[in-house]
This record gives structure tokens, sequence and C-alpha cells, in this order.
């Protein structure tokens, strides 16, 4: 199978996906629905994908990280902030259905390892030959770090309704994030 139809197969499989998402939870929707949605057979599915929670991981990477991580390599955050939360109130529905994933499979673990994963390819291309100021603090902490922030504060965004616009949100991250506790504190 080619890459082109790989990734079409890819395609149909999220949409099935999210349009059954929008009718259920997620925790219910069942593999079999999914592919009869998508008008495949579920050999199909597991050539593609283990389970739906890697499906969900697939749709956060395609639709969200991807087309962000050109920008946070390039030193434009509050561009790749506002394009993030843009695409994710494109498709409030299913995200606000999505973040209620609790457990191991939580919608908050798969989104944080997808922000982990870019984040740590960034600091590695950039950080290349350089020495760390201090050994206990790896490049993985780092990225594992940023990714959990911006995780709790996109997830708390759409847990609580999206109610503030893509680049009000990336403001109050931006904000949040090159202010130290003790600046933080002061300004309230």
């Amino acid at each position: 199978m080619t890459k082109q139809a790989k990734g079409a197969t890819n395609r149909i499989l999220a949409e099935s996906f999210r349009e059954l998402a929008l009718k259920q939870p997620i925790e219910k929707i069942t593999i079999k629905e999914i592919t009869d949605r998508a008008g495949v057979i579920r050999p199909t599915f597991y050539n593609h994908f283990q389970d739906k929670y890697e499906l969900l991981e697939w749709i956060v990477n395609t639709d969200l990280m991807e087309p962000i991580e050109p920008l946070l390599a390039n030193g434009m955050m509050n561009e790749a902030l506002v394009l993030l939360f843009t695409n994710i109130e494109k498709e409030k529905e299913f995200y606000m259905r999505a973040s209620r994933l609790e457990g191991q499979n939580s919608f908050e673990s798969i989104a944080q390892g997808c922000v982990e994963n870019v984040m740590l390819r960034i600091i590695k291309k950039k950080a290349k030959g350089a020495h760390p100021k201090y050994a206990w603090l790896t490049q993985e902490l780092i990225a594992e770090y940023y990714a959990q922030s911006m995780c709790y504060v996109t997830i708390q965004w759409i847990q609580r309704g999206m109610t503030i616009s893509p680049r009000e949100l990336a403001e109050i991250y931006n904000y949040m994030i090159k202010r130290s506790m003790e600046d933080v504190l002061q300004e309230v």
C-alpha cells in the first residue's frame, strides 16, 4: 500500500470515528462501528491502527501537531498556539467529548504524548552540540514540562466550553509561560 493510500484510509477511519464520537461516548465506540461507517472491513482498521486510542492519537498528531510543528521550530510560538487552538475550536464538539476520556487511555495522556514528541524533536534540533546547564534537566524533562503545561491549559479551555477566543487563550498561555511564579503572584 502506498503512503498516499494509507493516508487516505487513515483519514476515512478518522472521519468515521469523529462522526461516531459526536453521537456516543468514545469509550463505547467499537471498531466494527468505525469500519462499518467508513465502508471498510475490520482487518483494514487493524492494518492501520492497534485500537481506537491509537486512531485518536493519529488525529491529534495529524490535525493539531503537524500544522504547528514548523511554527514552533521557527520560534513562532504565538502563531503556533493560535493555530492549535483554532483547529481545536473548528472541531469543538469532538474535542469536548474527547477531553472527557479518562484513565489509561485518557485524552490528556494521548495529547501530552503527542506534544512531548514534537517538543523533544524541536529541542533536540536546537540543542545539537550544546551542553546543558544542569545535568538533571534533560531534554526529555523539558519537553515533558512544556507538554504538561500546554495540555493543562488547552484541556481546561476545552472543558470550560472554549468561552474565549484562540487568540486570547494564546495570549494567556504566553503570559503564564513567560513569567516567573513570583511575577504572576505580584501581578494578580
